[in-house]
C-alpha cells in the first residue's frame, strides 16, 4: 500500500510538474506578431524596439510584419476576414481605424492604464466620436512649421520671423537679392498645399482645437472669418514660389530645398530624417508666424501612428502587456530618437537628440497644439472636406479664386451631407 500511495504521489508530482513546465513553455512561446504599413520602420523594430521590449519580458516574442503601404488597408482587411491577421495592428488616424474598431476589429483599450499616459488632443485620432471608447495605444504625431537654411538666413541678415509681417518681410528680402528661391513648394500634387499651407498656418487664425471642434459641432462655418483668412494669406505666396511653381512636384521641392536653391520650406517634421541625409547646410525651424507680436501661438501636432489589439487575438493578455509598454517613456525614447520627427505622444518629456527635431517639438511648450480641421468626422461624406480643402489651397496660392468664394463653395459641400453645418 505504501508503495502503490508513494507510486501515486510521485505520479501527480510528475503529472503537476509536467503541467507546469508546459505552462511555461507555452509562456516562454508567446509570440506576437505586428500588421503595419511602415515598411521602412522594419529596421528600427528588429534592432532596436523589439529587443528593448523582450529583454523587459523574456516571455513574449515578437515579430514586426509590416506590408507596403498603399495595400496595408487592403492586405489587413483580407486577413482579418480570414482570421490570419496579427494580434497588434498599426493604426492609421480617424476613420479608417474607427472603422475596424466599429466592425468588431479592434479591441477597446478604455480600461487599459497606460492610456492615462495621454492626452485628449493624443486620443483622439483613435477614439469613437464620443471619446467612450479607446481602441489604439497613440504612438506619434508630425508637427507643421518651416524649416529654413541657416546659412541663406546669415548670408542675408534674416532673422527668424515671429510674425507675419517678419515673415513677408523675409521672403521680400530673398526674393529681391535672387540668390535663393524664397519659399519651395510647388501646387501639383495639390494636398501639399492644405497640409504645409492652409493646415499649417490656419491654425493661429481659427484657435486650434476651439474652432475644430466648433466646426464639427456647427457652432462655426467655413465662410466665417477666421476660415477665410488663412486663404486670403496663401494668396500672398505665390510670388515667394518661384517660376513654374504651379508644375512644381512635391519631390521637386524636396529637391530644391536640399540642394540649397532655396531658403525656407514649408514643412511637416516627417522631413527632418530625409533632409538630414541631403542637405549639406545647417538647417533651423521656425513655427507658424502669429498675426501680431504677443498672440497666442497654435501648432498642428498631427497625430499619425497608433497601435492597437486585434480583437480576436489568442494572447490578449500579452497584447496587453505589449501596448502598455508602447505606451512608456521607454518606448518614447527609443521611437523618437530612431524616428526624429515622430513625436512620441505620452504626456512624459522625452529627450530628443536631433537638433531640428528638439526645435519642433519645443513648440508644444509655448503653443497650444489642434490636429488638421479636416480629419475627424468632417471628411466622411461628399464632397470630402480634406480633398476640396486640397483644390481650394491651390486655387488660393494661384490666384484662381477670390477666398470668400472658396469659403463659401466649401461650406455649400459640407453643408450638403453634414447636419450640423445645414
Amino acid at each position: 500500500m505504501k508503495q502503490k500511495f508513494m507510486s501515486k504521489a510521485l505520479a501527480a508530482t510528475a503529472l503537476a510538474s509536467g503541467v507546469l513546465l508546459g505552462a511555461a513553455a507555452s509562456a516562454e512561446n508567446v509570440t506576437l506578431t505586428i500588421e503595419s504599413w511602415r515598411n521602412d520602420d522594419l529596421t528600427l523594430w528588429q534592432d532596436k524596439i523589439i529587443p528593448a521590449f523582450e529583454a523587459k519580458h523574456p516571455g513574449i516574442k515578437v515579430k514586426f510584419t509590416p506590408s507596403a503601404p498603399a495595400e496595408y488597408n487592403a492586405v489587413l482587411n483580407s486577413k482579418l476576414e480570414a482570421g490570419s491577421a496579427g494580434d497588434l495592428i498599426t493604426c492609421r488616424p480617424f476613420d479608417a481605424s474607427l472603422a475596424l474598431y466599429e466592425a468588431g476589429r479592434l479591441s477597446n483599450l478604455a480600461d487599459l492604464a497606460a492610456m492615462g499616459n495621454f492626452s485628449d488632443v493624443a486620443k483622439s485620432a483613435w477614439q469613437t466620436d464620443d471619446g467612450s471608447a479607446s481602441f489604439c495605444v497613440p504612438m506619434a504625431s508630425v508637427i507643421h512649421g518651416f524649416i529654413y537654411n541657416k546659412e541663406a538666413f546669415a548670408e542675408l541678415e534674416l532673422a527668424v520671423p515671429e510674425t507675419e509681417e517678419e515673415f513677408f518681410a523675409a521672403l521680400e528680402k530673398i526674393r529681391e537679392d535672387g540668390s535663393y528661391i524664397p519659399m519651395a513648394m510647388g501646387t501639383n500634387d495639390q494636398w501639399e498645399a492644405a497640409t504645409m499651407g492652409y493646415n499649417n498656418i490656419g491654425p493661429n487664425y481659427w484657435k486650434g482645437e476651439e474652432g475644430r471642434l466648433a466646426l464639427i459641432a456647427g457652432e462655426q462655418k467655413l465662410t466665417d472669418e477666421a476660415w477665410v483668412a488663412p486663404y486670403e494669406t496663401l494668396a500672398k505666396w505665390g510670388p515667394y514660389l518661384g517660376d513654374g511653381f504651379e508644375a512644381q512636384t512635391y519631390p521637386d521641392s524636396q529637391n530644391l530645398f536640399t540642394l540649397g536653391r532655396a531658403a525656407i520650406y514649408p514643412a511637416g517634421s516627417w522631413e527632418i530624417s530625409g533632409f538630414n541625409t541631403q542637405a549639406d547646410f545647417e538647417m533651423g525651424a521656425f513655427k507658424p508666424p502669429v498675426q501680431a507680436a504677443g498672440d497666442t501661438c497654435y501648432i498642428s501636432d498631427h497625430t499619425d501612428i497608433g497601435i492597437g489589439m486585434n480583437a480576436a487575438t489568442a494572447n490578449p493578455e500579452a497584447a496587453k502587456t505589449f501596448l502598455s509598454w508602447v505606451a512608456s517613456p521607454e518606448f518614447a525614447s527609443i521611437f523618437g530618437n530612431a524616428l526624429p520627427g515622430f513625436f512620441p505622444l505620452s504626456k512624459t518629456p522625452v529627450e530628443l537628440s536631433d537638433p531640428l527635431a528638439k526645435e519642433f517639438v519645443s513648440w508644444r511648450g509655448e503653443c497650444e497644439s489642434t490636429i488638421r480641421s479636416t480629419y475627424q468626422i468632417l471628411s466622411r461624406g461628399t464632397p470630402n472636406l480634406e480633398n476640396e480643402t486640397w483644390g481650394a489651397s491651390v486655387a488660393a496660392i494661384k490666384g484662381a479664386s477670390a477666398p470668400a468664394d472658396l469659403g463659401k463653395e466649401l461650406q455649400s459641400g459640407l453643408a450638403s451631407w453634414y447636419a450640423p453645418q445645414q
